[in-house]
């Protein structure tokens, strides 16, 4: 008796290997989405994890006049002209910058950061096998993450890693995300339509990463007047 309940349990525990095994071969992107949305959240709660940038532009104008209006700020580590009424202020890495600091009350904020040459490729060496080969193709990964498309586990690895690199942009629903380009620049900007937030990720091939939060809650930018400010970018070592 106890012969047949040891070998009843044995085909069991083989079945369910089995299982296993046949889920993680044909289904696993399934249980990765599932896991990705339980850790950070499905599209319904964050829409931007399944959206992608829709429109590419390339050398734009920059208006001068604008330009010449512009107040320049100095920090360690860059160089930038922002707007007269804008509080400004530099940040780390180390810090959730857009959330909760003494500056959030404030209708008018730009949060910068900036991290040199190849940052994220050091800090994520492993991800060189899957092709990503330098900081913008780490970025690139990022805003063309989508939850809908998990297929392995670094897909799940940059969607989370979308999950956290956005900051707030208001109603998720209006936002717009644009791949950008100039002569020294390219990146990505994330805002929303209303004009209220710009989420700005630039690599720059003289200075490494920045990042521009611009909260405006005066909706006084446009996404032209954005790519101004980003053209103003300094890294200051190498100025």
């Amino acid at each position: 008796m106890k012969k047949k309940s040891f070998t009843i349990k044995l085909i069991l525990f083989v079945l369910l290997v089995c299982a296993i095994l046949f889920v993680a071969r044909f289904s696993g992107h399934a249980f990765l989405k599932m896991y990705v949305e339980a850790g950070t959240g499905s599209c319904l709660k964050i829409p931007i994890l399944c959206m992608m940038p829709t429109e590419t532009i390339i050398n734009p104008v920059i208006d001068d006049k604008f330009i010449n209006s512009l107040i320049p700020y100095k920090f360690p580590k860059m160089n930038i002209a922002i707007p007269k009424g804008f509080s400004v202020m530099q940040e780390t890495i180390k810090k959730v910058y857009y959330k909760k600091k003494k500056l959030s009350h404030a209708e008018k904020v730009v949060y910068l950061l900036h991290q040199p040459s190849d940052f994220f490729v050091g800090l994520y060496p492993q991800l060189k096998k899957q092709g990503v080969k330098d900081d913008y193709e780490f970025i690139r990964r990022i805003m063309y993450a989508n939850l809908n498309r998990i297929k392995n586990v670094t897909d799940a690895f940059f969607v989370i890693m979308k999950g956290i690199f956005t900051p707030d942009l208001g109603d998720q629903k209006n936002v717009k995300m644009v791949e950008f380009q100039t002569q020294d620049k390219r990146g990505f900007i994330n805002y929303n339509l209303s004009n209220t937030a710009f989420d700005c990720n630039v690599i720059s091939e003289k200075g490494g990463f920045f990042k521009v939060y611009i909260k405006d809650k005066e909706a006084s930018l446009d996404l032209a007047q954005v790519l101004a400010i980003i053209n103003t970018l300094v890294n200051v070592d190498k100025a």
